[in-house]
């Protein structure tokens, strides 16, 4: 089917009648410079109608091929119909004042926690070709941040605007996979996996862990946790310099048996190189058929009429060049048989 993209551009078909209708400007008295003789070459000749008319009709065809291309003609094929399959991703990251220790490398760059989570999981987003994905956020309590979407630019955009204590100070690991399962009871066909990235333990909420286990458990939702911090890190007091351990509030019995519990599992993520081992582990899931989507096949035919305004376009310009070596040449040889 043909159709214009900006039908309205036609509207602006008769702006040449406009200013040509326009109020000729009230001439004003000045000197003039009267030449006695011109040379014949220079003087201004009257153009026949004959050559108006054809000078007018061509700019009139530049101008109807200009508003043609301006109102963006395009083809749009039948639908088609593709069938679609992926996988239904929620992650959720942990926000709380923990997540500041700057125990982790990246590209042998001191970082805190959040920082490396943000330079793992953009390319981890990138990968997620097909999949829908939703991002959570939570510290004192769990939000929504993005839903199901395929739009994994947008994701990955809201995980690098996050900041440290946006929502708390505290951990609601329950909150968060409970908010998760309310977001995966809409969605009939999925796979319904959760990603959970945290540094610490439940210590805030309205729903426990193990409340929440059970739930996932009903609901079929299976839970991949993310352990992260360092085991060592040095630090300087005023006993000298000593290597503490950055991640004793770490949980890690709950995080493996809620993971396990759901037949998913649980990753320590001591660096950046160890959190990309969930890359192959969620390859590893079988995508799911969903209801197939239509798509339209558009293509642009704007620049037909483009490439015809600008040949008009340079084709008058040239003219008044031409007409003047012409007569430049005729002038010559006039002036030699004299």
């Amino acid at each position: 089917m043909f159709e214009f993209a900006w039908w309205w551009m036609w509207f602006t078909l008769p702006l040449p009648l406009l200013v040509y209708f326009l109020p000729a400007k009230a001439p004003v008295q000045s000197a003039a410079l009267r030449v006695p003789h011109l040379p014949q070459g220079l003087q201004s000749v009257n153009k026949p109608p004959s050559s108006k008319r054809i000078f007018l009709t061509i700019a009139t065809i530049g101008w109807l091929a200009l508003i043609a291309a301006s109102a963006r003609p395009q083809w749009l094929g039948d639908p088609v119909s593709i069938p679609a399959e992926g996988r239904d991703l929620m992650i959720a990251v942990d926000l709380s004042g923990s997540m500041k220790i700057d125990d982790m490398q990246v590209n042998g760059r001191q970082v805190d926690r959040l920082q490396m989570i943000k330079s793992v999981l953009s390319d981890f987003i990138q990968r997620r070709v097909g999949d829908r994905l939703g991002l959570i956020f939570f510290a004192d309590t769990a939000y929504l941040q993005a839903p199901l979407t395929y739009d994994r630019d947008t994701v990955a955009q809201l995980l690098d605007e996050s900041l440290i204590g946006l929502v708390g100070e505290q951990t609601a690991i329950g909150d968060a996979i409970g908010l998760a399962i309310k977001r995966f009871q809409s969605k009939k066909e999925s796979n319904k996996v959760l990603v959970l990235l945290t540094d610490g333990q439940n210590t805030a909420g309205n729903i426990t862990p193990e409340q929440a286990n059970e739930l996932a458990i009903a609901n079929g939702v299976t839970l991949y946790t993310i352990g992260v911090g360092a085991d060592q890190m040095v630090v300087q007091s005023i006993f000298g310099r000593r290597q503490v351990n950055p991640s004793q509030e770490l949980d890690e019995g709950m995080l493996t048996k809620l993971a396990e519990s759901t037949g998913g599992r649980y990753f320590r993520a001591r660096d950046a190189q160890s959190l990309q081992e969930i890359y192959s582990k969620l390859d590893e899931l079988e995508p799911i058929a969903r209801e197939s989507r239509q798509m339209r096949p558009l293509q642009a035919l704007y620049f037909y009429p483009l490439a015809l305004a600008l040949f008009i376009t340079l084709l008058l310009a040239l003219n008044p060049l031409m007409s003047g070596l012409i007569n430049k040449r005729r002038n010559i040889t006039q002036g030699g048989e004299i």
